[in-house]
């Protein structure tokens, strides 16, 4: 199905929490927010149950971490021509990387790291 990447382009499977999932094709130049507006613009019909009020909210999350509006896909340096899994979640504020420790430290009282459930 992904077979038809086009080699300059990075095709994103976009997961959403309730497990539904639909591709998009972006140029490496996009960036996070970039990526939300198209989103939100061009919402699957099948997504329709989890529709979002606004795009400023849809957050995208690559390998644990949300990324920041304006980091794009080539910085992260995907693959071209090829599939890569994201998840998309509307939350209104990302974490500061600050209250993040505090959080973790409540839990655990060792690890920094985070954690998506």
């Amino acid at each position: 199905m992904s077979s038809g990447v086009p080699a300059d382009m990075i095709n994103l499977r976009l997961i959403l929490v309730s497990g539904k999932t639909k591709e998009f094709l972006f140029s490496p130049n996009d960036s996070a927010a970039d990526i939300a507006k198209h989103v939100y613009d061009n919402w699957p019909m099948d997504w329709e149950e989890e529709q979002v009020s606004s795009p400023n909210i849809l957050r995208l999350i690559y390998q644990g971490r949300f990324l920041h509006g304006n980091v794009t896909l080539g910085a992260l340096k995907l693959p071209f021509g090829k599939t890569t899994v994201m998840h998309l979640v509307a939350r209104e504020t990302l974490p500061e990387p600050n209250s993040q420790g505090q959080r973790n430290r409540e839990k655990t009282g060792e690890s920094n790291c985070c954690v998506i459930l």
